[in-house]
């Protein structure tokens, strides 16, 4: 199997991932209640738009706006038959600006196929068997395979169940995989997985990359980050967090991260041990930028957990904290792709 993910890993000792899709294509125009999946087809410039303003940050590897590409998700927007047309697109798009941006620059970045939830609660609990949800997240991986990614990204995931589909279904496109999981205050996925739990079984089913994204805010998910840490073995782990604590204001949801904190979260990330350090909801280009130029320039230092939560935690201790906040990226907010 070929890992250009790895590779570039090993190269460089880290990699700096893209930030959020959602809540910067709110700035384009996208509604809330949207599938931002239709826009791949419908507004493709605005979709390569965010990928050059990543890929311009010093982002090393972009997601495809895919995140709720799945015939569950879509069915909500009667588009579930579109479900390989769109996977498809989104690959390509960013594809695309994967190419030119090497044309321009000559530097190398890796595309990953967002691969979310369904939104559906398995059985007894709901309706959703393991055979429905692979048929589902077949569907999505093998398009977005087809469209050219180079990883498939499972992500925003609260279940093992759910995790145990989306890796089955990734398999037979023998592209390397990586599954993210998200967690609260408690350091408790939804379902009540802890991260520990979750490393071991994600590593048992063969994942080559897991990790933590969304959330709550950067401090608590990097307390879920070196949960994951602890039990990865030598697996690569991913830390994605929000861009700060999310808040209502003035009837819209906010994220308070400024870029010079998120760059502290960044270099916290790394210190912790992760490897792929980026951003979820909230997390704009400008943000990638300062957590790509403070990476560069600080040297690895030993990670000091206090240090952390008096820069990261305190820092929006103040903020009216939406209770819903976090959650997989697009409904809790209106689940990601407010990513």
């Amino acid at each position: 199997m070929h890992n250009p993910l790895s590779e570039l890993i090993n190269a460089k000792g880290w990699c700096v991932a893209d930030g959020a899709t959602g809540t910067n294509l709110f700035n384009r125009g996208l509604e809330t209640g949207y599938p931002p999946e239709l826009w791949s087809v419908e507004r493709p410039d605005d979709v390569l738009w965010l990928h050059k303003g990543f890929l311009q940050a010093g982002s090393d590897l972009i997601l495809t706006n895919s995140f709720g590409g799945n015939s569950f998700r879509l069915k909500l927007h009667n588009a579930q038959d579109r479900t390989r047309a769109l996977n498809i697109a989104a690959a390509k798009l960013a594809r695309r600006a994967v190419d030119l941006h090497f044309g321009a620059t000559g530097k190398k970045a890796i595309v990953a196929g967002s691969i979310g939830p369904t939104g559906e609660l398995f059985e007894p609990l709901g309706k959703l068997t393991h055979s429905s949800a692979i048929t589902s997240f077949s569907e999505q991986a093998e398009a977005l395979a087809e469209g050219g990614v180079d990883v498939l990204w499972i992500e925003t995931m609260s279940s093992n169940e759910e995790v145990a589909a989306a890796i089955e279904a990734a398999k037979p496109t023998n592209l390397p995989i990586c599954a993210t999981m998200t967690f609260d205050t408690a350091s408790r996925s939804m379902m009540g997985v802890t991260p520990a739990d979750f490393a071991e079984f994600a590593k048992g089913l063969g994942a080559n990359f897991i990790g933590a994204n969304c959330g709550i805010g950067p401090a608590e998910l990097l307390h879920s980050v070196r949960g994951i840490l602890a039990s990865s073995g030598n697996l690569p782990v991913v830390a994605k967090g929000n861009c700060g604590i999310p808040a209502y204001v003035e009837g819209a949801i906010h994220y308070h991260g400024t870029p010079e904190l998120m760059a502290e979260y960044a270099l916290f990330a790394r210190d912790a041990g992760a490897k792929i350090i980026g951003g979820c909801c909230g997390t704009s280009p400008a943000h990638v930028a300062a957590m790509v130029a403070s990476l560069e320039k600080t040297p690895p230092r030993d990670f000091d957990e206090v240090a952390m939560v008096a820069a990261l935690g305190e820092a929006w201790a103040d903020v009216n904290i939406d209770n819903g906040g976090g959650g997989d990226r697009r409904n809790r907010r209106g689940r990601r792709r407010q990513k």
